[in-house]
């Protein structure tokens, strides 16, 4: 059996969202989302980088796997790890996108 690893974005005062943009999640009326974005620096991506190369599968929520879904099949996976390991996992995605 493989292990389970889980990858949270979290803030000290214990807000939980993902690294997207403003417009990601607003549900209950947050409105600061994209909190994460003006951290990002090149150790963050290294670090996203290490976390998806890995990741052998994805065991993702509904609202990430339409943003992933939504996103990740369109992105060139050339010089993008996070891109490819999305892109091997082709059947993970819906038909037509």
């Amino acid at each position: 059996m493989r292990p389970l690893t889980v990858t949270t974005f979290l803030t000290l005062d214990g807000v939980a969202q993902a690294p997207g943009g403003p417009e990601e999640d607003t549900s209950g009326g947050f409105p600061y989302g994209g909190w994460l974005v003006p951290f990002a620096d090149e150790a963050f991506g290294q670090q996203m980088d290490a976390w998806f190369r890995g990741a052998e599968d994805f065991l993702l929520g509904r609202t990430t796997y339409e943003i992933f879904a939504a996103h990740w099949p369109h992105v060139d996976p050339t010089g993008d790890p996070v891109a490819q390991r999305c892109r091997r996992r082709p059947s993970t995605w819906p038909r037509g996108r």
